[in-house]
């Protein structure tokens, strides 16, 4: 991963075999980022993609493998009370089955490994930070504002 800071925003160029999400955590974790929001693109070879289903409590993964084009990353980085990173992202991705058909997998995104590129654009939350609370329904941290 290379990034660069241009005004107040990042970008990231992720390579190959970087996973999207921790690369993330660890750019924020090394520039003292605790809160952002991201949004990215890119060509990625695997994914696994969730569903929370209330009624039972849990969520469902899918995991997408091949030629992935990462057609959106949308996401946010948020710290708990002892400064610990967490992420929230949903990602859509397109590929084509084994038919040769088009189809898109999105949700809840928790890894994809990065097959080409990814370009983030990490925006950190200026003049203050969003803490973390965590969902026990979801097991997910959302932002306690």
């Amino acid at each position: 991963m290379k990034y660069r800071k241009f005004g107040d925003c990042y970008y990231l160029r992720l390579d190959r075999d970087d996973e999207l999400m921790s690369a993330i955590l660890d750019m924020c974790s090394r520039e003292g980022v605790h809160a952002a929001t991201f949004s990215g693109i890119g060509g990625c070879g695997d994914a696994e993609i969730q569903v929370f289903y209330p009624e039972r409590g849990a969520f469902e993964t899918e995991r997408v493998e091949g030629l992935l084009e990462l057609v959106n990353v949308t996401g946010n980085v948020i710290s708990d009370d002892s400064g610990q990173l967490h992420s929230h992202a949903h990602a859509q991705f397109a590929y084509r089955d084994e038919a040769g058909e088009q189809r898109i997998a999105a949700g809840h995104l928790k890894a994809t490994t990065v097959r080409y590129t990814a370009e983030i654009e990490l925006r950190p939350v200026i003049g203050g930070t969003i803490g973390a609370v965590l969902d026990a329904e979801t097991g997910t941290y959302f932002w306690n504002l």
